[in-house]
């Protein structure tokens, strides 16, 4: 058996070596380095496959949500809701522009934000929803666009886990996750389900005003050279990793049906353990099934049930399988952002899921051997 992975990003290289060198070699000759015919290409691909009308590349996966709430013009003290159960990121860039981060409650079993908790945080100051599309399922979009509309609000999709998902509304219509809110962030970190071989992310909206406010930020506030109309950033995706991305996207819906076929798999050989909660699918599916779209799996998260996580986390590692817990901690008793408005009794599930949850390895390249070793590992230490 080959030696199991968090991600294996090696063995998706060889997969698509030729492509990616090529592109490489073309940026290469080409010596267009920043903001590229390739930066170009790559903006316009996404935006077909996406079904959105701009996509604005950027640094970043932080940095295009912070642009985000910039092209907004949310102003410091306007309360932005987001969830607790989450990267830091998310909540960093709401401090970082002197706004009021909002932390609510989850869901027990997506894990995603809970839309009771949002209607109850919702004040005359509250400006912008950010759902977090977590470990690669939508978050209840139906109910949010519902509520943002109602009290009219900016949402703003964290898009960083669940490219490549598809949210089925109750109407039948389908969308893709970044696609629904009136802006979204993603990040093409290496280990994201579509990933570049360094950092880089993008903005997605389909709002005509607010891309050239957008397009602005990410060059300094820059329309045209030395003419600075609005406060910017330097915020820009780099051609090669434009390159790299080209040669990926068009792989993208093979890759999220391979983590869907290993979640399945996974799932499989868990069924009927009382101890061992796994993964529950929304947006119109049942369980794992063979043709759904609704979730990409960017991490494969269980819920341990009888406090045995963090030693079947030693076990894993002991015997050469990589785990992770996300997120040990909530947000909401991270020093940065204590804060005496939260009370403890308002975060029952996600003081629960940092106790349960364990992310097994999940990417394109796991296969059957790997996934019954692990399997086995974990069932036989959770029921010893």
């Amino acid at each position: 058996m080959k030696k199991i992975q968090m991600v294996d990003l090696k063995g998706q290289y060889e997969g698509i070596k030729n492509q990616v060198n090529t592109s490489i070699s073309e940026v290469l000759d080409s010596t267009a380095f920043i903001n590229g015919p390739q930066v170009h290409a790559f903006q316009k691909e996404l935006e077909e496959y996406l079904g959105v009308k701009h996509v604005i590349p950027c640094a970043n996966g932080t940095d295009a949500l912070q642009i985000c709430m910039m092209g907004l013009r949310l102003e410091p003290g306007d309360e932005v809701i987001t969830a607790d159960f989450t990267f830091a990121a998310t909540v960093e860039v709401i401090a970082l522009l002197n706004l009021t981060p909002v932390l609510v409650d989850v869901e027990i079993d997506t894990f995603n934000i809970d839309i009771s908790a949002i209607e109850k945080a919702i004040t005359p100051k509250t400006k912008a929803i950010v759902p977090v599309h977590l470990f690669g399922q939508c978050a209840n979009m139906d109910a949010i666009m519902e509520l943002a509309e109602k009290h009219n609000l900016y949402v703003i999709e964290d898009n960083a886990q669940a490219i490549g998902a598809t949210h089925t509304f109750q109407n039948g219509k389908k969308q893709k996750a970044g696609a629904m809110g009136h802006v979204a962030s993603t990040s093409f970190f290496p280990s994201k389900n579509l990933g570049c071989y360094g950092d880089g992310g993008a903005i997605f909206t389909n709002d005509d005003d607010l891309a050239h406010t957008i397009r602005g930020i990410v060059n300094h506030g820059m329309y045209k050279r030395y003419h600075h109309d609005v406060v910017g950033v330097n915020s820009r995706l780099d051609s090669m990793q434009a390159a790299i991305l080209r040669a990926k996207l068009p792989n993208l819906d093979v890759y999220n049906e391979k983590r869907r076929e290993a979640a399945k798999k996974y799932s499989k050989f868990f069924e009927g353990e009382p101890n061992i909660v796994t993964p529950k699918m929304v947006s119109g599916c049942e369980g794992i099934c063979d043709s759904c779209d609704c979730h990409v799996f960017h991490q494969y998260t269980l819920r341990v049930l009888n406090e045995k996580r963090d030693k079947l986390a030693q076990h894993l590692n002991e015997n050469g399988v990589p785990c992770g817990v996300y997120y040990p901690i909530p947000l909401h008793k991270q020093k940065a952002y204590v804060d005496e408005r939260y009370k403890e009794e308002d975060f029952p599930v996600t003081n629960k899921l940092v106790e349960e949850v364990i992310s097994l390895p999940m990417h394109t390249e796991l296969d059957d051997e790997q996934i019954e070793f692990i399997t086995k590992l974990v069932i036989e230490f959770i029921n010893k």
